[in-house]
């Protein structure tokens, strides 16, 4: 291994350290309570250093933000990969992901929080957000397509993708928030697939004539 790559390494190594150490930072105490200071003690480093590698604290927070989107569609992208071929498998990979660990965290649901927190005030983090959930979104309408052989218009397409989230999103919250609550994992599974086959049987969907 050459210098420049070892050098550009090791660069990698410190700035992934100090995206991590604001994830806990932000899971921790909150968007209010992050700071320099707080994520460079967490990350054992000195100030200088955040501001080599980011233009300022509202950069770091924006590559923490698409850090962890990145472990969340890789995660479910490694869940569909498994799945095999059948597109109604992959689908339903694709759903009960975030059902399941390790998206299924509430040290993630806190760092979520924080992120959230920002929107309203931060018009970067608000835009990131955009971005990641029309990923999240793109990624359920291409399988939903797959899965009707293209008989969905665009809209019939987006608007389930949305319904779909909503639902998956519900149950993670309230599972990130209690996993001792009123309903199991395998429950929320299991109420994710019931809401997929009913849309699935509806006419024009999944083969399906009526």
């Amino acid at each position: 291994m050459g210098r420049a790559n070892f050098v550009r390494e090791d660069a990698d190594t410190r700035r992934q350290s100090l995206i991590a150490a604001c994830a806990a930072c932000l899971a921790e105490e909150g968007a209010r309570g992050v700071s320099v200071r707080s994520i460079c003690r967490r990350a054992g480093v000195s100030a200088g250093l955040l501001t080599h590698y980011f233009a300022g604290i509202d950069e770091l927070i924006l590559a923490t933000y698409r850090d962890t989107t990145r472990k969340v569609t890789e995660a479910t992208d490694a869940a569909v990969a498994a799945a095999g071929s059948d597109p109604r498998a992959r689908l339903k990979a694709y759903v009960t992901a975030s059902l399941r660990p390790p998206l299924l965290d509430p040290q993630l649901l806190a760092t979520w929080l924080a992120f959230w927190s920002m929107m309203t005030s931060n018009v970067a983090v608000a835009q990131v957000h955009g971005e990641t959930y029309g990923e999240f979104r793109r990624g359920l309408e291409d399988l939903l397509r797959e899965c009707c052989g293209g008989r969905q218009g665009v809209d019939d397409l987006r608007l389930a993708a949305i319904g779909i989230t909503a639902l998956v999103d519900g149950l993670w919250l309230e599972l990130c928030l209690d996993q001792r609550g009123p309903f199991t994992s395998e429950e929320a599974e299991k109420l994710a697939q019931v809401q997929l086959d009913a849309l699935l049987a509806r006419e024009g969907w999944a083969g399906q004539t009526g």
